[in-house]
């Protein structure tokens, strides 16, 4: 009878702590994006300069896509990327500058399951289709310099929209598979990541599920998506450079080369941000932080910088534009 009395309360035990832990990890429907360690004090100043930057992301980004679409000097394949290239910037900043903004003065800097997903789903999104979209704009600088004969023909408006539909299309694909097998994972180390947004390396840090499949998927997006787009820049960049070497005259080479030189620096403050990023170990994450900042807030503050300091088309348009607003006043 004894026996009896003890098992029934053992196992009334164990199935109380078993609905607890059930109970604990249901409730947990939120997590805390630490963001960066710094004194209190200098919160204030990091709102300041995520806010600044952020500002200058809306001026520039906005201000590029209403320079392309009112001109229609502009109204060419190359433009046509770069004005799709903005949009791109413009929203996958705006995934993650607010809400920083925010937790620079919110006490819990929590974030709800739902909005972490939505976070790592646009984001993955928005990055991957910058990654095609540098690709297809590689594709049309080859064109343009190696076949310029060629070029109205073969950079037909259909094709156009076909490379930035894929872009999209593809930077649908790999979030989709990327954020569920992010948020497959068992979260039940903590709910703290730390990051100042939700990604899905530090969120790794959090599971204590097997990682394996989770890094089979990130390997097999990383050689089947972003790989290929990588492997585009590069061979077009060779054919360029091995065309323009071959043109005699150096004013000849000067402009050539002058027509892909903004996104040669795009392609390369965009990329070196991401492997410097993903090749920083994880006992440095404010290293990681750094990294992040760049490709997320300051890669989409500087791109519409570069293409209008450097492009002669563009400066142009801005002048013409800001003429005629004169003129309205």
């Amino acid at each position: 009878y004894f026996s009896f009395v003890y098992f029934a309360y053992a196992s009334h035990q164990v199935s109380s702590m078993g609905d607890r832990e059930t109970s604990n990890h249901s409730e947990m429907t939120d997590f805390i994006l630490i963001g960066f360690r710094v004194r209190y004090e200098l919160h204030l100043l990091l709102f300041l300069i995520f806010l600044l930057v952020y500002v200058m992301i809306l001026l520039g980004n906005i201000g590029m896509m209403a320079i392309i679409m009112t001109d229609p000097r502009l109204n060419t394949p190359m433009y046509f990327f770069l004005g799709n290239l903005s949009f791109v910037d413009l929203f996958y900043s705006s995934v993650i500058a607010p809400k920083a903004m925010s937790n620079f003065w919110s006490e819990s800097k929590s974030i709800s399951f739902s909005g972490c997903v939505a976070q790592l789903f646009l984001f993955a999104l928005f990055i991957v289709t910058e990654g095609f979209l540098l690709a297809a704009m590689a594709y049309d600088r080859f064109i343009a310099i190696c076949n310029p004969l060629l070029y109205s023909v073969q950079m037909s408006a259909r094709l156009c929209m076909q490379l930035v539909a894929g872009s999209y299309f593809f930077g649908c694909v790999s979030s989709v598979l990327q954020t569920s097998a992010t948020f497959s994972l068992s979260f039940c180390a903590s709910r703290a990541i730390d990051h100042f947004y939700c990604d899905s390396r530090p969120l790794q840090r959090l599971s204590c599920s097997d990682l394996f499949v989770h890094n089979m998927v990130s390997f097999t997006l990383s050689t089947i998506i972003i790989l290929p787009t990588i492997i585009v820049i590069v061979v077009s960049y060779m054919y360029i450079v091995s065309t323009v070497l071959k043109i005699r005259s150096t004013e000849g080479r000067k402009k050539a080369f002058s027509t892909c030189s903004s996104h040669l620096g795009v392609v390369s403050v965009l990329y070196g941000a991401v492997f410097f990023m993903y090749l920083t170990p994880d006992r440095f994450p404010e290293l990681s932080k750094v990294a992040s900042l760049c490709y997320s807030l300051v890669t989409p503050m500087l791109n519409p910088l570069i293409y209008s300091l450097r492009n002669k088309d563009v400066k142009e348009a801005l002048k013409k534009l800001l003429e005629k607003k004169n003129g309205i006043l």
